[in-house]
């Protein structure tokens, strides 16, 4: 999981550095200054995790669950880039494009999250079944 959260950091910003190269100084600053920030906060929750592994997956979690919803509301800017209304260019892509790695991320955690859950579950169960022989 660790892995998975610096992955989806560096991915993010090398979304930034093509954000850079591809679009107008206006679009591509306003998109940078997000993704520098996710990006970045991704990463310092995977240096979390490698020595506190709960407490990055925790801040890594929310951070792209507040990332995947902001992308969310930037699908209408994606529908009107496909009916050629192309006026920032290929910007609703580069948002979608982050909005899908919050949410493999988000994926993860959770799926990880309800193994710990079920692990901690069943370890329960044996402890009760052990003091009832």
């Amino acid at each position: 999981m660790r892995f998975l959260l610096f992955l989806c950091g560096i991915s993010v910003l090398a979304l930034a550095g093509a954000a850079f190269k591809a679009l107008n100084q206006n679009d591509a600053m306003g998109f940078m200054n997000g993704a520098l920030a996710l990006g970045g906060g991704l990463i310092i929750c995977g240096f979390f995790a490698t020595r506190w592994f709960w407490h990055g997956l925790f801040g890594g979690g929310i951070l792209a669950l507040l990332a995947f919803g902001r992308g969310l509301f930037n699908l209408p800017g994606l529908i009107k880039y496909f009916q050629g209304e192309q006026e920032h260019g290929p910007l609703p892509i580069l948002e979608v494009a982050v909005t899908v790695i919050c949410l493999f991320l988000l994926v993860g955690v959770i799926k990880t999250l309800h193994a710990e859950r079920l692990r901690r579950m069943l370890e329960e169960g044996e402890e009760t079944e052990e003091g009832k022989d």
